[in-house]
């Protein structure tokens, strides 16, 4: 059973949203309704915001003890829109 939903949205990402869903061969509708699907189904989102492939990587990287990782993602942030 299918019903209908309004959303109020950005009128650029609802352009773009179009844009992409044509360009795999999908409808605006279906997308929403696949996200809507993934977030009531992911049983890990309420444990963390992050995929399983993250999980998967977390602790192969390993950082000095004194770095800052706020201050480092600032500065990477700063270079990448300055």
């Amino acid at each position: 059973m299918s019903t209908k939903l309004t959303l109020q949205l950005n009128d650029n990402i609802i352009k773009k949203a179009k844009i992409f869903a044509k360009s795999h061969n999908s409808s605006l509708s279906r997308l929403v309704e696949n996200f809507f699907q993934y977030l009531v189904e992911d049983k890990d989102y309420e444990d963390n915001n992050y995929s399983s492939i993250v999980d998967e990587l977390i602790g192969i990287i390993r950082l000095e003890d004194d770095i800052d990782i706020k201050n480092e993602h600032t500065k990477y942030l700063m270079g990448k829109y300055t």
